[in-house]
């Protein structure tokens, strides 16, 4: 039996600050952060659906059973995740990546109309294409299903041929700056759209949260337990007001919103409303049991166009990952993901939508920005919370008559929600600029034009897709979307431009000898770093022991660390040389070298945001 009472001043001594990714949290709080991040996960779950269910042809079937069937995918994903992947606290969920190529799919004029001319804007602001029609709801959703299934195969490529590994290895500040901050701009419209159902609801969530998670976060509250044989004993100090900075808010205005509801008094504006998701628009009703099955909606449709789709998804879902294992590993303080745990994650994400895309859920299942923005707030990123997250996630995905609880949740809530949590993936890649030279032209122009270009690209597409015409639908739907995807446009330009215009190390913020991440008291920064990275990254003992082939053999040796390797320590020196490599290697052929003196570096700035 466990209670709390206020007591702000708190001995340091008992007090729980945080809680790391290998960090297990007392079964007295653990409940309530499983349901913190499953409110969290209802806001894309939720958003994602309603956006892409307004694009299909309305047919009398009931789309709560796509919520469940997403919902249990997400679950199961990101238990492979957490466990067999990348091993951060990310939760895997729908993203906005995946809806974006969806919606342009589903918004095609009649097939009479193959006239190329201007559609008509909807709520996210994409025309129509000169296609022909997609369809009825069931050969839309087989579409859709196609496209996440070709996106979990090539995910899966990218991931076993250690791709994704190498270019998060040639990721400096430079780039990883520019590409956080994009993708917490890149859901602004979505946000804004969803905050307008009802303005007052979406500023109350945001001030409360913002009050708890900031201004009260050194309030600490005492955790007492009772044992018959013992009574009630101090068991600790944590900051329940910041650890719960997202759980209180939108519980709190949850169940206000559905008093109002019960009372018949409306709290939402007429317009864009969560009856999207309810059986009420069909006459079938919502099971209590129904486990998802393959072909239950039918088998994906495979053709071209859902090949492009799958490509788009793909690409744009790979390196919304790799920003958001960099933004989870930043927020929790942990030493930077090395390039076999990314591999790892990648491929354990392209399992996550094979499963997806044969079980029919549209949306996929990437990493969710809002959660890691959830854990910057709050400090709580326990892998063992997420890992019993993702199990409650698998029971609920099992009952679509739970599932429609959370389809209660007003609008306006998950507006804040999205407001509040991206803007810590922004505030995170705007940090990464105190460790480069960002008074350089050379930097100056990295930025804005890579900022600018994201943002720019999207909106003139949306305004006038028919600009790109190649005489084939399917590779314009591959161009409008891929162009269409900010995270793209962002990952693409910084990457290329970052290594490609010579600079120095110094103008990159790739000097060894900057204190960027600060090892334990007592220890070596290379005892520290092996430790810690062991500790996030290693993969479960009783898997470690179990090697079905040696580490140097394929396809090991990119999901592997290697033997005779510390984990993510790699020496490296200083030049005052320019240079367009990223990263250079102690065995780089520069002449009167010495490399006999050499200083490990230290890992990137794990400071709070």
């Amino acid at each position: 039996m466990t209670g709390v009472c206020c007591a702000p001043l708190a001995p340091r001594s008992s007090c729980v600050s945080s809680y790391p990714v290998y960090k297990q949290p007392p079964w007295s709080l653990t409940p309530l952060f499983v349901l913190q991040h499953l409110l969290v996960l209802a806001s894309l779950l939720c958003v994602c659906h309603i956006l892409l269910l307004q694009n299909l042809p309305q047919e009398n079937e009931n789309p709560n059973r796509l919520l469940a069937t997403s919902l249990f995918t997400c679950g199961i994903s990101t238990a492979l995740q957490t466990t067999l992947g990348s091993r951060l606290v990310v939760v895997q969920a729908p993203s906005f990546q995946f809806l974006i190529p969806v919606v342009i799919l589903g918004r095609q004029p009649l097939a009479l109309d193959k006239i190329y001319r201007n559609g008509v804007d909807g709520p996210l602001g994409y025309s129509k294409l000169p296609c022909n029609s997609t369809g009825s709801w069931n050969q839309m959703i087989r579409e859709a299903a196609g496209a996440v299934l070709v996106s979990g195969v090539l995910q899966l490529l990218f991931g076993v041929s250690g791709l994704c590994g190498m270019i998060s290895h040639h990721c400096g500040p430079m780039v990883l700056a520019p590409l956080l901050s994009i993708i917490g701009f890149s859901t602004y419209k979505e946000a804004a759209l969803l905050c307008s159902a009802n303005w007052g609801i979406s500023l109350l969530l945001i001030v409360l949260m913002v009050l708890l998670s900031q201004n009260l976060r050194s309030f600490y509250l005492p955790l007492w337990t009772w044992k018959r044989w013992k009574g009630f004993t101090l068991k600790m100090y944590f900051p329940a007001f910041r650890m719960f900075s997202m759980l209180l808010p939108i519980s709190c205005i949850w169940i206000v919103h559905g008093i109002l509801n019960h009372l018949g008094i409306e709290t939402e504006s007429k317009g864009l409303t969560i009856g999207w998701l309810t059986a009420e628009n069909s006459t079938l009703p919502s099971p209590w049991i129904k486990v998802p099955y393959p072909g239950e909606g039918g088998w994906p449709l495979l053709n071209v166009r859902a090949l492009s789709m799958g490509t788009v998804l793909a690409i744009a879902s790979s390196i919304n990952s790799l920003g958001c294992y960099v933004l989870c590993s930043r927020v929790q303080q942990a030493p930077p993901i090395p390039r076999h745990a990314c591999n790892r994650g990648i491929c354990m994400e392209a399992v996550g939508n094979l499963l997806s895309g044969i079980l029919g859920s549209v949306s996929g299942a990437a990493c969710s920005v809002p959660n890691v923005g959830a854990i910057g707030l709050t400090k709580a990123g326990s892998r063992h919370s997420v890992q019993l997250c993702a199990l409650v996630c698998v029971l609920l995905g099992m009952s679509p008559r739970l599932t429609e609880l959370l389809t209660t949740i007003p609008l306006a809530v998950h507006g804040g929600v999205l407001c509040v949590t991206h803007a810590v993936s922004v505030g995170a890649g705007i940090s990464y600029f105190q460790y480069t030279n960002i008074d350089s032209g050379r930097n100056v122009f990295i930025v804005g034009f890579t900022v600018f270009m994201a943002l720019l690209v999207p909106r003139w597409l949306n305004a006038s897709p028919n600009h790109i015409t190649t005489g084939w639908c399917s590779l314009d739907l591959l161009f409008l979307s891929l162009l269409s995807a900010p995270v793209f446009l962002g990952g693409f330009w910084s990457f290329f431009l970052d290594n490609t215009i010579s600079g120095t190390l110094e103008e990159r913020g790739l000097l060894p000898d900057q204190p960027k991440w600060h090892p334990p008291s007592g220890e070596s920064d290379r005892q520290a770093a092996m430790l810690e990275s062991a500790l996030v990254y290693e993969l479960p003992a009783a898997l470690n022991q179990c090697r079905l082939c040696p580490r140097t053999h394929f396809p090991c040796r990119v999901l592997c660390p290697p033997d005779d390797e510390s984990v993510g320590v790699q020496e490296t020196v200083t030049l005052p040389e320019e240079g367009t490599n990223l990263l250079l290697k102690p065995s780089s052929p520069v002449l009167g070298l010495d490399l006999t003196n050499k200083t490990p570096p230290q890992w990137p700035a794990q400071s709070e945001v």
